[in-house]
């Protein structure tokens, strides 16, 4: 089946339907490593607005509705991911790979030569999604009470 779903810049319109997906995901990222306090469960809708004021976020639309969304920081020619998710009912049809498609041509168009990003490394899922695209693990972490792998993208 083809489906069709496009790529944008998010406005400040969008942060409750950007809030409505990160609960989502973000509730079920934590069923799946055992953690209830996440930070992004304690984000508000206002958070959010703020955050597509002072940062670069991304969202994939399909048929009019926020299925997918990322957040790119930008520091000179380097970067951090935060905040990827997808709906549950849209995976594995292309749009992640897709956000992080776009998020790499952006990324690159800024001139920057490394990507960042931290999950949890007990989550198999996400972990081998992101060593499909490039991905290493830099470092394992465990500042936020639950074994957080560092992934680190070049580009050259």
């Amino acid at each position: 089946m083809l489906y069709s779903f496009i790529i944008r810049r998010a406005v400040e319109s969008d942060a409750a339907r950007i809030f409505t997906i990160l609960q989502q995901a973000f509730q079920e990222y934590g069923k799946i490593i055992g953690q209830t306090r996440l930070e992004a469960l304690q984000e508000t809708i206002d958070d959010i607005r703020r955050e597509i004021s002072e940062k670069t976020v991304l969202i994939a639309e399909m048929d009019n509705e926020v299925v997918g969304t990322v957040r790119l920081d930008l520091h000179d020619d380097k970067a951090y991911l935060s905040r990827f998710a997808v709906c549950g009912n849209s995976r594995r049809i292309g749009i992640g790979e897709a956000l992080m498609n776009a998020a790499d041509k952006y990324l690159t168009s800024k001139g920057v030569r490394e990507v960042t990003l931290h999950t949890a490394s007990r989550h198999t899922a996400l972990m081998r999604f992101y060593y499909g695209l490039g991905f290493f693990v830099e470092a394992i972490e465990t500042d936020r009470g639950y074994l957080r792998a560092r992934l680190r993208k070049e580009y050259t």
